[in-house]
């Protein structure tokens, strides 16, 4: 028996059952709307209780951003206005991955539009995630530049109202003052912080 099955009590023939018993059930999924950015359905599902009803789901398309970090340990952010929510925050550079597009090369690509710094290193790719896995999916891949330079000047010109380096010791502040709200910056900030945390 291994230590995680010691740990659980159970093997893991045991909890591929009780997992197996515990996905929801797709009956099928018909199409409510499509346009180039978003894919509302509406899924016949079933839970594990076995009650059975209509769920909607969101398919966004996925993003990747990028979290730059320079020699004096400060990390790229750029201050912009979001009209859905109606909210400021500050964010990294990132965007939509195309069709087809690989997500390095998608978050490098939007570094240089959006900031005019080129990556000099290859991206450190931190990690892929669901921002709402419960309704929506649009999967979100965070990396870390640990090598810019500068090679001009943004292209574009709609995604902030100014950027900054701002040192990682006042990010926790802007975390707990609500100054940072997306999730992609979040998870990228977090992880900054925790590393050096780590040393």
């Amino acid at each position: 028996m291994s230590v995680q099955e010691q740990a659980s009590g159970q093997t893991e023939t045991e909890r591929s059952a009780a997992e197996k018993a515990s996905e929801w059930q797709v009956f099928g999924e018909e199409g409510i709307y499509e346009n180039r950015w978003v894919t509302v359905t509406k899924a016949d599902i079933q839970t594990p209780d076995g009650t059975r009803f209509q769920h909607h789901k969101v398919y966004l398309p996925p993003a990747a951003m990028v979290a730059m970090v320079d020699e004096e340990d400060r990390v790229f952010l750029m201050w912009r206005h979001r009209f859905v929510s109606d909210t400021w925050n500050w964010e990294l550079p990132g965007g939509v991955v195309d069709e087809g597009e690989d997500p390095g090369a998608a978050a490098a690509r939007e570094v240089i539009e959006e900031t005019g710094y080129r990556t000099t290193r290859p991206l450190e790719h931190v990690v892929t995630f669901e921002p709402m896995i419960g309704t929506v999916t649009s999967p979100h891949y965070v990396y870390v530049a640990r090598g810019v330079e500068k090679a001009g000047e943004p292209t574009e010109k709609n995604e902030s109202a100014h950027s900054e380096w701002i040192p990682l010791d006042k990010v926790s502040g802007l975390i707990a003052s609500g100054k940072i709200r997306n999730s992609g910056t979040l998870v990228a900030v977090l992880h900054l912080l925790a590393s050096r945390a780590k040393g």
